[in-house]
């Protein structure tokens, strides 16, 4: 039966019962190819230059595409910033290329101490502990602090890495309504009704990235400690390209060493691999090092690694980062503006995440792939990761984005999705006069 590469998702081929495991993969190489040789499958991209604001990308199919880049993320512009670099190059002929180790056994370099210190003070906490990634970071904090007898409540919209690392921990999680201050009160009054004893977790985020769109975090941390319970806050997306100093929406919501628990990741602002939690407590910190599974188990970040984020969170806290905050939101007003002009749908506040609606998944396969032939790169989101029928382009910004680019963008953008649109009918014209 021959397979539609307009229709179908990854869902498809998670839990399909097979005698083999080889047998699942099979299923959904023979959807992905049936894609790819359509020329609708738009990830798994590589670069072939720099991910700056115009780039060239090969895709999975081996075509090459230049344009304007909104498919990779450098919130700041600073992976290709010159102080960046230097420091990475210096870290090399001090340390080499490799971490020596776990941060439980002696694979820190010194200069972590100053990072984490530094980390710190932006976020006004105490201590702070880093992890390989941000993934291992959000999954981490969770897993290593919750036991199977504890719960997590967490927005139904929480990264995979949380999301995972509370479906680990314990059976007792209770998935929220979008940012929903009300279904995740009565939560934590029934949990707590029925169970005083054992802990609880909740978890947001400072932006959500699908969505662009923000929690009150100061009535998060509120219920938290009407119910003795935990908050955790993941500010990968908002740390360092907005709020004061680069403080992201912790900053802007005067919530700065109030939170319970921050947790974040360097790769979208600070250039990088790598992730952080931090808090106000020692006891916190140290535990994470001994029990969460992907600290102790991980190689700690390496010295370029460190010393990249370290130069990276110097220029975010100097006055050039406030520059170059300023710059992002006049690419990003400029981005949004001209998509709406245009009559497209947006998600959420401005922000380097600008979510754009499309739609359909044929639709949006389509014109995710006509957007490349037009110059302009931009991420497909589409289910399971967004609902279905809900497709979306993820489009990142950077600093260096020009806003005469963005406007141009936005015209392109438009014409792809239209087009794509116009050739799904024809298509299913001409299905329909076949079938009559």
């Amino acid at each position: 039966m021959a397979i539609d590469p307009g229709a179908g998702s990854t869902r498809d081929y998670l839990a399909t019962p097979v005698r083999r495991v080889v047998d699942r993969a099979m299923g959904f190489e023979q959807w992905r190819s049936a894609r790819e040789r359509a020329g609708l499958m738009p990830y798994a991209k590589y670069l072939i230059k720099p991910p700056r604001a115009s780039t060239t990308l090969q895709y999975s199919d081996g075509r090459r595409f230049s344009g304007i880049n909104f498919a990779t993320q450098d919130y700041l512009s600073l992976a290709s910033h010159p102080a960046v670099m230097t420091a990475a190059t210096e870290a090399i002929q001090r340390f080499g290329v490799h971490s020596a180790g776990s941060t439980a056994l002696a694979g820190n370099v010194h200069e972590a101490l100053r990072l984490e210190a530094e980390i710190s003070e932006l976020l006004h906490t105490r201590h702070t502990l880093l992890f390989p990634t941000g993934w291992a970071a959000g999954y981490g904090v969770i897993r290593g602090l919750v036991r199977e007898t504890d719960h997590v409540v967490l927005d139904v919209l929480a990264h995979n890495c949380l999301q995972e690392g509370a479906m680990a921990a314990t059976r007792n999680l209770y998935r929220i309504r979008h940012r929903d201050l009300a279904m995740t009160r009565h939560r934590l009054s029934t949990i707590r009704a029925h169970d005083p004893a054992n802990a609880i977790v909740v978890v947001t985020e400072g932006i959500f990235s699908m969505d662009a769109d923000v929690p009150d975090l100061r009535a998060f941390q509120a219920l938290c400690r009407e119910y003795e319970a935990t908050l955790i806050v993941d500010v990968a997306h908002d740390l360092g390209c907005m709020g004061p100093d680069g403080s992201g929406q912790i900053g802007v919501q005067g919530m700065l060493g109030e939170i319970d628990i921050v947790m974040g990741s360097f790769s979208k602002t600070f250039a990088s691999n790598g992730g952080f939690v931090s808090c106000n407590s020692r006891a916190i910190k140290e535990y994470l090092r001994y029990y969460a599974p992907s600290n102790t188990f991980s190689n700690a970040l390496s010295p370029i690694q460190i010393a990249v984020v370290q130069t990276a969170l110097g220029i975010v806290r100097a006055l050039e980062g406030e520059a170059l905050r300023q710059r992002l939101h006049t690419a990003v007003v400029a981005l949004r503006q001209g998509l709406s002009d245009e009559g497209l749908r947006l998600y959420g506040e401005p922000h380097a995440i600008v979510p754009m609606a499309v739609g359909s998944e044929a639709v949006a396969r389509r014109a995710t792939m006509l957007a490349a032939r037009n110059d302009v790169l931009v991420n497909l989101s589409e289910f399971p990761a967004v609902p279905i029928n809900e497709s979306r382009f993820r489009l990142q910004v950077m600093a260096t984005h020009e806003p005469d680019d963005c406007r141009a963008a936005a015209k392109l953008i438009a014409t792809s999705v239209r087009q794509a649109e116009a050739d799904i009918a024809a298509d299913r014209s001409g299905r329909e006069l076949e079938a009559a």
